[in-house]
């Protein structure tokens, strides 16, 4: 099982994680969305697609675009599309 946490939370934890390219994707019902906030950031994959953020918000201390996800994935990364990944101070624990 593999843990996401952020300020001693636990955001998401799933032991149905997909790694790609050294990052770990939750699937989206392992995702805790109340500690997710939607941010208007966006970057661009050329294989994956364009990527949304979230800030991640645990007791009102706010880690700024520390989760993304592809909500409309390239064909080649169709297997993430929705599930969603972390950095930036987000800890993966087994």
């Amino acid at each position: 099982m593999t843990r996401a946490i952020w300020q001693g939370v636990v955001i998401a934890q799933s032991d149905q994680v997909v790694e790609v390219e050294g990052n770990h994707y939750f699937p989206p019902e392992a995702v805790h969305r109340a500690f997710l906030r939607e941010s208007a950031s966006h970057t661009v994959c050329g294989w994956k697609g364009t990527a949304s953020y979230f800030d991640v918000v645990v007791a009102g201390q706010v880690n700024q675009d520390a989760a993304w996800y592809y909500p409309a994935a390239q064909p080649e990364a169709r297997h993430i599309e929705g599930f969603v990944a972390f950095w930036r101070g987000v800890e993966l624990l087994p």
